[in-house]
């Protein structure tokens, strides 16, 4: 089969500052951002791998959703165990000490892991956790 990661989405509780966080603080380009005010729709991606994205979304804008449901959402949200991804650089360590200098909520400096990885974790504006790990 010929199968690809294409989009990851990240829920967003502000999409300035969810923005901001991809865009300058990590670095990745803007592709594409629709709509208006909380209601954007934000994809963003490493510009040297255009088909590889994360969609910053709404996180509770699903009309099947139940107000408990969306409830739960924001209070996950609020905790930081709502969303994560994991990224990969070829130099953990480096991209460690820009994304600290530029702000970013720091949850775990770079460590060498019990079970064979380093990586280093931080938080975005919406409280997902954004791991980083060591690229083979």
């Amino acid at each position: 089969m010929d199968i690809t990661i294409h989009t990851t989405p990240l829920p967003h509780t502000d999409p300035e500052e969810s923005l901001a966080f991809y865009r300058d603080v990590l670095g990745f380009e803007v592709r594409t951002d629709v709509g208006q005010g909380t209601m954007r729709w934000i994809t963003v991606g490493p510009a040297d791998q255009p088909g590889t994205n994360i969609l910053l979304a709404p996180p509770t804008v699903d009309p099947g959703l139940t107000e408990d449901e969306r409830r739960m959402i924001h209070e996950m949200m609020a905790k930081g165990t709502y969303g994560w991804i994991l990224l990969a650089s070829h130099d953990v360590d480096g991209v460690f000490e820009k994304v600290e200098a530029r702000g970013a909520e720091v949850v775990q400096e770079p460590t060498d892991q019990p079970y064979g990885i380093r990586d280093c974790a931080f938080r975005d504006p919406a409280g997902n956790l954004v791991r980083i790990r060591q690229a083979d």
